[in-house]
């Protein structure tokens, strides 16, 4: 069996006094799409970020194919190259066109040439369903735009792995579901990607494997099936019975 392409580790991070993750072990395969589920204050985005290094982290590692990012010697601008994190709330720069914003990124970081990064950004534009917006200010967009624009920056750099932390709940329920199919369509591509999400449909029908977690500690772990359909642990059965009930 070939290794993971993100390998977690006895991951602890804590605020202070208070534990926020608790010897997290994951493991993400290439190709495979990972959801994060629980409840506000599980850990979801805490676990994100600390992949992301944009957290550090307390005790354990976390690896990306061969090299570990929780490696003190490793420069964490390098690691993050690797990885391409979308926010729930878009954090596109207002003041740059939606062309601008997704090859800054490829131009100041990664060096490439302005021409071949206007290129590659046309076209996940157009994949996107946004060619006729590169011009315009991410005001001038709504909601569901300004996410996939978000979107089409993080794939910009041609990540390894892509993470996204609840990208759909700063939407209004309308635009949910075209920002989700994007993301099913990069399944189909055969992206990797970890995500957090409070939809459990679109978790259901998409996610390879799901991780529920409750106070830092993922409680559970399956495929999507046994997880969202017959879980085996009832703190996961106590917080689905919650998330049906306000869905």
């Amino acid at each position: 069996m070939s290794r993971p392409l993100l390998r977690i580790r006895g991951l602890r991070k804590q605020y202070g006094s208070r534990p926020v993750l608790r010897s997290i072990d994951l493991d993400v395969a290439e190709h495979q799409v990972v959801c994060l589920i629980g409840g506000s204050g599980s850990g979801k985005s805490t676990l994100l970020r600390c992949v992301d290094l944009l957290e550090v982290v307390d005790d354990g590692t976390v690896h990306l194919g061969d090299s570990e990012l929780t490696d003190p010697r490793l420069d964490p601008d390098v690691a993050r190259r690797r990885i391409g994190i979308v926010f729930q709330a878009y954090n596109l720069f207002p003041h740059l066109s939606v062309l601008d914003n997704i090859t800054l990124a490829p131009r100041q970081v990664h060096g490439v040439p302005r021409k071949q990064a206007e290129a590659r950004a046309l076209e996940l534009l157009d994949r996107l369903g946004l060619a006729d917006k590169a011009r315009e200010h991410p005001d001038r967009l709504s909601g569901g735009q300004q996410q996939r624009a978000a979107i089409a920056r993080a794939l910009a750099t041609e990540p390894e792995l892509l993470l996204f932390d609840e990208i759909t709940s700063a939407l209004d329920p309308e635009l949910v579901g075209e920002v989700l199919d994007v993301v099913a369509d990069l399944k189909q591509r055969g992206l990797t990607i970890l995500m957090a999400t409070h939809e459990m449909d679109f978790a259901r029908h998409v996610a390879d494997r799901v991780c529920f977690l409750e106070d830092g500690v993922i409680v559970e772990q399956g495929t999507a099936e046994q997880v969202l359909t017959a879980p085996r642990e009832a703190a996961t059965r106590r917080f689905l019975a919650r998330a049906l009930d306000r869905s």
